[in-house]
């Protein structure tokens, strides 16, 4: 197993290089730049700008250098860990910027997991087991919608409905008031835990939903295969033919498909943490996109690629835990 986790830490060297690339040079692809951008935004505001300014600007960060200059100048930064100056944050160190919201983010992304795992996969071995019940007919209506609402407006029904009929008070971010600064405590994380469930919630839905379609619609398809058949015809119990022998089949898109979900679970939490005012990397990359910081965005958008590449590897290390038939070769 060690030698299958070395090759496939090398084989990501080579393909985080090309990302990286990719990246840089498709985040340069909008028309305008960050000093374009920054000079509407003072222009907007009454402020007038020279143009010695905008040529201080531009030398500041590099801009009038041709593009593979400015990525190396980028790449270099990674092994120091700097990853280069953000342009919206003053020159900020981008990694500073980030490791203040990486934890948060990482905290709602495996939470949000978790629930996934938890209550789509027994929900969807209940729904195959029980075809055509009642209760698979209203999981089934269930799934669909929860693949149908929009994760934003989802958030809001929750906040609405929380807060007028259930008197939570303010159910946005991920603190009340009092704890926003404050130190860690036992109480603060009983605060986090009380905010925690509303982020999860909204952004587990669809990917619950879809885990269940798929695990009832994979079982179901395994549960008519002939090993299966013959397992029941030896007298085995029907939770061994299921549990031990179908659902170790019908498993795998599961995994894979939560293999792929890291990433998405930040760009994709981008609209509901503006809505739910969440300190995570979303808003971070959606501001360093709209103002072209090349840098941040950049970084922000390689640091998705590598978790979608952990992803799968943990996803396939999975499959061969669940299934022995898969080996490390």
């Amino acid at each position: 197993m060690l030698n299958y986790l070395f090759r496939r830490v090398l084989i990501m060297i080579p393909m985080l290089f090309f990302i990286s690339v990719f990246v840089f040079f498709l985040i340069q692809l909008p028309p305008g730049s960050y000093v374009e951008s920054y000079i509407s935004q003072l222009r907007s505001q009454g402020a007038e700008v020279t143009e010695s300014q905008v040529q201080t600007i531009i030398q500041r960060y590099g801009l009038n250098q041709p593009f593979y200059i400015q990525y190396i100048s980028w790449v270099k930064t990674f092994p120091s860990g700097h990853f280069g100056g953000s342009f919206l944050y003053g020159g900020r160190r981008v990694w500073d910027v980030i490791a203040e919201y990486l934890g948060f983010t990482l905290l709602v992304a495996f939470s949000t997991q978790l629930f996934t795992i938890i209550v789509g996969i027994p929900i969807g071995i209940y729904s195959a087991t029980h075809q055509y019940t009642i209760q698979d007919h209203i999981v089934t209506f269930l799934g669909f919608i929860g693949l149908s609402i929009p994760n934003f407006l989802l958030a809001l029904i929750l906040m609405f409905v929380g807060y007028y009929y259930f008197d939570m008070g303010v159910l946005a971010g991920l603190f009340s008031d009092e704890y926003i600064e404050a130190s860690w405590s036992i109480g603060r994380v009983i605060d986090l835990l009380k905010h925690l469930w509303i982020p999860v919630i909204v952004l587990g839905t669809a990917g619950t939903a879809g885990s269940i379609r798929v695990m009832r619609g994979n079982l179901l398809d395994t549960l008519n295969l002939q090993y299966v058949q013959t397992a029941r015809a030896k007298g085995l119990k029907e939770s061994i033919v299921v549990y031990k022998h179908a659902v170790r089949n019908a498993i795998h898109p599961v995994i894979m498909g939560l293999g792929m979900n890291l990433p998405m679970l930040i760009s994709g939490a981008t609209i509901v943490s503006i809505v739910l005012s969440l300190p995570t990397l979303g808003p971070i990359l959606y501001n360093a996109l709209m103002s072209q910081d090349m840098y941040l965005a950049g970084t922000i958008l390689l640091f998705q690629s590598v978790l979608l590449l952990i992803g799968n590897l943990l996803a396939d290390v999975a499959l061969a835990v669940v299934d022995p038939r898969i080996k490390y070769e």
